[in-house]
């Protein structure tokens, strides 16, 4: 198939990520190549040169100064997302047709999915985060022009309210995570911010005797054989499978505690069994390829 994937104009889809977005949209564009298809990536100055990239970056556009002392004028960084998107939907408009059997946006803007109507091509939106108001405000006015997928069942919970998408589990390389000899240290999974509780991880540590916090993805770590001791909130009950790691209650230190104990006599080889077959990147693709082939029949995702 062709297929358009279009990413974010200000982060590039290159390793270090930025963020999973990022991750992922790279995993896709790489494997989809390599199964076959002819894939365009729209993304942020700086991308992988090994992936089909085309910069989100349009001809320079500077509002007037007259403009820009509107006492409601926008930021610049703001104009400049609004520019790109707006130059490549619109493109998408006039020749999507000619170049794409399928558009499949993994952008936070609100244009690519309010201007979905527009397209003469069926576009699919995946929802990477929680509900952001701007787009609630594309999906209410023009929502049911694209398909939605989300990265979770936990993220498609937090949007049910607003819009059904189907849920695709992100998934990691697993040929880069390989397998280790284990044994040793506790390490700590996640972006070093508070809602991830590091500070709680590290209580947690103390409590158990054990102590390492670093900053890795959870399905990375089962990836490489490594099981998961962690609070049960967010998609990581869909992550953790029975055997491959233990999860507690939310914010509990002393559970959370316990469960590094128990978590530690898992069988690394079933827990990296258990990444390979549900927590790939290969099973994320394959299921983004069933949406793509639904789209194009002219059938709703199921």
């Amino acid at each position: 198939m062709r297929v358009c994937l279009v990413a974010s104009n200000r982060y590039p889809v290159a390793e270090p990520f930025a963020g999973g977005l990022e991750a992922l949209t790279h995993h896709l564009a790489r494997l989809l190549v390599a199964r076959g298809h002819d894939v365009t990536l729209y993304a942020a100055d700086g991308s992988d040169p090994a992936l089909p990239v085309r910069t989100l970056t349009p001809a320079v556009f500077r509002p007037t100064e007259v403009s820009m002392r509107d006492v409601n004028a926008p930021a610049e960084e703001w104009m400049g997302d609004h520019h790109a998107y707006l130059d490549l939907v619109l493109d998408l408009v006039r020749t999507g047709a000619d170049r794409f059997d399928v558009v499949h946006n993994h952008s936070l803007h609100h244009l690519p999915v309010a201007m979905a109507g527009l397209l003469p091509v069926p576009l699919v939106t995946t929802l990477h985060t929680p509900p952001l108001p701007w787009l609630e405000s594309a999906v209410a006015v023009s929502g049911s022009a694209s398909e939605f997928t989300a990265v979770s069942e936990c993220t498609a919970r937090a949007w049910a309210g607003t819009i059904e998408a189907r849920p695709v589990l992100n998934g990691v390389d697993t040929r880069a995570w390989r397998p280790g000899p284990g044994g040793g240290p506790v390490v700590w999974t996640g972006r070093l911010v508070r809602e991830k509780a590091p500070h709680l991880a590290v209580d947690a540590a103390r409590v158990a005797g054990r102590e390492e916090p670093y900053g890795l993805v959870a399905a990375e770590a089962m990836s490489c054989g490594t099981p998961v001791a962690a609070f049960g909130r967010g998609a990581l009950p869909e992550i953790v499978a029975e055997g491959t790691g233990v999860l507690c209650a939310p914010d509990d230190v002393a559970g959370l505690a316990a469960a590094i104990d128990e978590a530690a006599g898992c069988d690394r080889r079933a827990v990296r069994r258990h990444a390979v077959r549900r927590l790939s990147a290969e099973r994320m693709v394959a299921e983004y390829e069933q949406v793509y082939a639904s789209l194009a029949h002219g059938e709703v995702a199921a």
